[in-house]
């Protein structure tokens, strides 16, 4: 979502570019990730769904064009979570409507000002705000069921119990160094460590 302003915090004299440098949690409690998961895994939307968000232009200012960064203009990401592929199947449209409304309700539960009230709006006066479920995700990035791993992940070992550093797959000289790989990781940079620690102890042998 593309914002004109980061919204301030209910209660909170916390500069916003403070409150959002880091990453967000919401409804991220230990109960609330546990309810939340239940409902999921029982079929239905978490009624309270947890979330989390970065504003990564707050980082980076490149992101934006020098105008939206020189009028204070700000990017948000938000990552839902216990929000399986599954649970878009029977109706991606709704679904994906209906927990956007609810996790926005979240969000706007810790600000003094409605997010809709940030929002910026495009040349037709459309909030800039952009939703897409695990099935948009597959189908417009490739991304299997959504996931951003690319599978589902495994730990701490592969499931056949071969491939020591995780990476390996079939073919001898082909190693994942993504999030791809058996652990994930990828924003760490471990998939790509463990892989050229394959290929050295290879180099060994």
């Amino acid at each position: 979502m593309l914002l004109k302003r980061l919204p301030r915090l209910r209660d909170t004299a916390v500069d916003p570019r403070e409150a959002f440098a880091g990453t967000f949690h919401v409804a991220e409690g230990y109960g609330q990730l546990a309810a939340a998961h239940a409902q999921a895994a029982a079929g239905e939307p978490p009624a309270v769904p947890p979330s989390e968000i970065y504003c990564h232009s707050l980082t980076d200012p490149t992101i934006l064009g020098p105008g939206l960064a020189a009028r204070g203009y700000q990017t948000l990401t938000l990552f839902g979570l216990h929000t399986p592929a599954r649970l878009f199947a029977r109706d991606n449209d709704g679904v994906r409507e209906e927990l956007l409304k609810s996790t926005l309700a979240q969000l706007d539960a810790h600000l003094a000002e409605p997010l809709a009230d940030c929002l910026a709006t495009d040349a037709e006066g459309r909030p800039c705000l952009e939703a897409r479920s695990p099935l948009d995700l597959e189908r417009d990035l490739g991304l299997p069921g959504g996931n951003i791993f690319h599978r589902a992940l495994s730990w701490p070992h592969t499931q056949d119990g071969t491939g020591r550093w995780g990476v390996e797959t079939r073919h001898p000289n082909v190693l994942l160094c993504g999030a791809g790989a058996v652990r994930g990781g990828g924003v760490s940079g471990v998939p790509g460590h463990n892989a050229a620690m394959a290929v050295l102890e290879a180099g060994e042998s």
